[in-house]
This record gives structure tokens, C-alpha cells and sequence, in this order.
């Protein structure tokens, strides 16, 4: 595994294509008849609004969803509601990054390692592309024909990436380099807690970029349910308070809160199957 903390930071061959992380969302897949229920849990939990819901088309080839945007102080949803079958590979992508220019951003993907998965195609509101990284990570890029101005966030949601000891260096490394970002920490022996096996330790390398905080675990894949199927980590600044709206609204507590690393964290499923990690700092 090359080492995530002896690629050159200052070595970048592209120029920066990232906005901020208020303009990145989480893809949330929810059958049409669970994205209201859904979209007020979740609204409920972290607070924020949504945009009115439309039926559209947002891949290349023909296909129908409804689709929405939740702007919560905690970080923006992309909540979709396919009322046909899916196209490939769509429904597998974590999140959508908005860059300043996609062909630009597509060749600087490219250069850092990532394979396109789906060329540049046009939206109703911009263009977008798929893309993935080593160890299998997909994530969506996005240019709007409009430019956004979203208020910053209140507190910057994790991207949290599970990946295999042999490709971490990879993903790490040719990330790094797409974004311009930079490892916070590295820590070999992270208290298993976190991944639902509080007799091990496991590696965690904490990223931060243009795009946000990213969580990198890298595990053997042997992990009890649902770890490794939440795809960000929101933080808020009362986790009982956040966790009894999330309840009271229609979310149910899978584990926790358990404490490790200075924070407090649980896992919620919202309604539709959407599963979150919230955090807090703790003292």
C-alpha cells in the first residue's frame, strides 16, 4: 500500500476545480412514495429547507425521478425518487461535487487516477459526470449554467470512505491530488468502537479539502451492520437533542451514541433506508 502521508502536497498538476463544501450533496435513493417522509425526518433532525420537488431526468439516457434539494445547516441532500428503473451505474455514487468547469474537472480527475465512469452529459441545470477512484469509490461531478451562491455551513459534514489496506494508499494519495486537500491525521490503530468492533483497532486518515472533511476507514471488510453503509457523518452541536428529533420525526437509532476520539456518535436510518453517522465533540 503506497502511504497516504508521503505523497508530496505540493506536487498538484491541475489547477483547483472545487467551489466549497456548502455546494457538495450527499445522493440519497429513496422509493418516490418514501421521499416526503423522508425529506421531513430529515429536515426535522438538522433543520434547513427543501426545494420544490420535481420530476425530471438527470442521467444520459432516458429515465424519470422525482428530485429535490435539502439545504440544512449540516450539509445538502440530493434526495431523487426514481419512478423507473434505475440506469447504471447511477444510485452508486456517494455524492456530487460541484467544480467550476467540467471539463476541466474531468481531466484533472483523470490525471489524479480516477477512471470516468460516465462521460460529461447535460442536465436540466448545468452538466455532470460520474467518476471513480481506487478502491471502488464513485462520486458525481456537477457545473451548473447558473452560478450558486450558497450561505456557508454551519458545520461541514464527513464524506466517509471504507476502503481495503490495499488500495487506501491509492485512493488517498490520487484524492489528494484531485482536490488539493490534506491529511489532518493518520491513525494506525483507531479504536474499533467506531466501526462496531470495540475489541479491535482499525486505520483512519482524515482528509481535508476545498470539498470538505473526508474519513477514510480502512477495514477488512468485516464489519457488523450498518457500519459501512452510512455515507456522511453529519456533526451537530447537541447530539441528544439531535437525536431525539431524529426519532421523534420518523428516524430510529441504530447504535450508539458511544463516545471515542474526543466525540460522541451514533447511527440513524432515516425513513426510506437512509442511513447517517451524527457526531458531536465532546470535551
Amino acid at each position: 500500500m503506497r502511504s497516504a502521508l508521503r505523497f508530496p502536497l505540493s506536487a498538484f498538476a491541475t489547477d483547483q476545480v472545487g467551489v466549497g463544501p456548502q455546494y457538495d450533496t450527499t445522493h440519497v435513493y429513496v422509493a418516490p412514495d418514501k421521499a416526503d417522509a423522508f425529506a421531513k425526518s430529515f429536515l426535522a433532525t438538522f433543520g434547513g429547507t427543501s426545494t420544490k420537488q420535481v420530476t425530471t431526468t438527470v442521467t444520459p439516457t432516458p429515465s424519470s425521478t422525482t428530485s429535490q434539494l435539502l439545504q440544512t445547516p449540516a450539509g445538502y441532500v440530493s434526495l431523487f425518487g426514481f419512478t423507473t428503473p434505475i440506469p447504471y451505474p447511477f444510485g452508486l455514487e456517494r455524492t456530487g461535487y460541484l467544480v467550476t468547469d467540467m471539463d476541466e474537472a474531468v481531466s484533472a480527475a483523470k490525471a489524479a487516477g480516477a477512471d470516468v465512469l460516465v462521460a460529461p452529459f447535460p442536465d436540466p441545470i448545468g452538466r455532470d459526470a460520474v467518476i471513480q477512484w481506487p478502491g471502488g469509490v464513485n462520486m458525481q461531478l456537477y457545473w451548473h449554467t447558473v452560478t450558486a451562491s450558497y450561505p456557508p455551513l454551519q458545520t461541514v459534514p464527513e464524506n466517509r470512505i471504507y476502503v481495503s489496506p490495499d488500495r487506501a494508499g491509492a485512493f488517498v494519495e490520487d484524492f489528494i491530488a484531485f482536490s488539493h486537500g490534506r491529511v489532518v491525521s493518520d491513525d494506525p490503530k483507531a479504536p474499533g468502537v467506531e466501526i462496531g468492533r470495540p475489541n479491535d483497532t482499525f486505520h483512519r486518515i482524515c482528509l481535508e479539502s476545498i470539498f470538505g472533511k473526508m474519513t477514510v476507514l480502512v477495514t477488512d471488510g468485516h464489519l457488523p451492520y450498518p457500519y459501512g453503509h452510512e455515507i456522511t457523518g453529519y456533526e451537530t452541536t447537541d447530539m441528544k437533542d439531535t437525536l431525539a428529533k431524529a426519532t421523534a420525526s420518523g428516524a430510529a437509532v441504530l447504535t450508539g451514541p458511544y463516545a471515542s476520539d474526543s466525540r460522541e456518535a451514533a447511527m440513524v436510518v432515516f425513513p426510506g433506508g437512509y442511513i447517517a453517522e451524527i457526531h458531536a465533540a465532546t470535551k
